[in-house]
């Protein structure tokens, strides 16, 4: 009886020997002798001052060549040739009302 009772308890330190294994749980043994040491407080820390600021211009966007959509140079060529169409064909009207072919007195 006695034996299976110590299996018992050795499985059981086993059992909690490795859970305390995976839970990164660290053991340490803490024995206070009694030997003064003496406690050092960290470094106040040394904050350096910000780096100065600088105003500059801005930078220039320069774009080379003709870096556009073609959709939209398509709509752009459209929306004049349609307005150079318009301005030529009220302009034709024009010439016709000054020329009196509309059947004017």
């Amino acid at each position: 009886m006695n034996n299976k009772i110590l299996g018992v308890a050795l499985g059981l330190a086993a059992l909690a020997a490795s859970t305390a294994a995976s839970a990164h749980v660290d053991v340490g043994i803490c024995i206070g002798i009694g030997i003064p040491v003496g406690v050092y407080a960290p470094a106040e820390p040394v904050y350096a001052p910000p780096p100065p600021v600088v105003y500059a211009a801005a930078p220039v966007a320069v774009a080379y060549g003709d870096y556009d959509d073609w959709r939209a140079r398509e709509w752009r060529e459209r929306r004049e040739w349609r307005e150079r169409e318009s301005r030529r064909h009220e302009r034709r009207e024009h010439e016709r009302d000054d020329r009196g072919r509309w059947g004017g007195y």
